[in-house]
């Protein structure tokens, strides 16, 4: 049986038909959640795609933290379901503190939008485990605030950790560390700056980001999520 994804659309989502569409290329088997459900027993996997929840008004993902959905989300990560938020996924997780540290504006206030080599950190996350350490993968960016940022502690305890899961070969956007993506101590919750949908097809001059959600899908084939009512 084919792992069953949900990918998590607010208002404002627009890259939800693009991960959807490629996890399905790869045999995921792939249903759109609207921000509004409160259950999500079922899924072997999410997926908070990106775009501008809720328009991004007040800051990105502030908003979405307080859709219903996102208490189901949590109940799944405690559960140990893999859970990956790209770009404005990245920025939703942050602000529901099921990721630590924060999304900033870029360095030089400037909206980015171009492919940057990001490096293989750690193998500990459902998105990089088996994929080779210290490898680079070609991955477009597209954001505005993708600025990572965290105090020393959080810093040291990610390092110390092997929770930083990506780092970009040369900063686009001033990040601490060169931090592209981060995971949680268990390695189920992801977030990452970078679009790996967006890096699945030749004619995107990258296929770099196959890698990622094949581990996404693999992580999904062998998760056991035990959720409550």
């Amino acid at each position: 049986m084919s792992a069953r994804v949900g990918v998590v659309v607010f208002p404002g989502t627009n890259c939800e038909h693009d991960v959807a569409g490629v996890l399905a290329s790869l045999g995921g088997e792939t249903e759109l959640v609207w921000h509004g459900t409160r259950s999500l027993g079922g899924y072997d996997a999410l997926v908070l795609p990106g775009g501008f929840a809720h328009g991004d008004y007040l800051r990105p993902g502030a908003i979405a933290r307080f859709s219903p959905v996102m208490d189901a989300v949590a109940d799944f990560a405690a559960a140990g379901g893999p859970v990956v938020g790209i770009c404005n996924g990245f920025q939703v997780l942050t602000e529901a503190g099921l990721l630590p540290g924060a999304l900033q504006k870029n360095r030089g206030l400037r909206f980015i939008c171009t492919t940057v080599g990001v490096r293989v950190s750690s193998a500990l996350s459902v998105i990089t485990a088996g994929v080779e350490v210290g490898r680079v993968l070609q991955i477009p960016i597209n954001h505005f605030e993708g600025n990572y940022t965290c105090d020393r502690s959080t810093l040291a305890e990610l390092r110390d950790e092997g929770r930083i899961v990506l780092r970009y070969v040369d900063n686009p956007n001033g990040s601490i560390d060169d931090i592209a993506g981060i995971c949680n101590r268990e390695g189920n919750v992801v977030g990452l700056m970078p679009h790996p949908e967006r890096a699945a097809d030749e004619l995107t001059g990258s296929t770099d980001g196959i890698v990622l959600l094949r581990s996404l899908l693999a992580a999904a084939d062998t998760a056991e999520v035990a959720l409550g009512d």
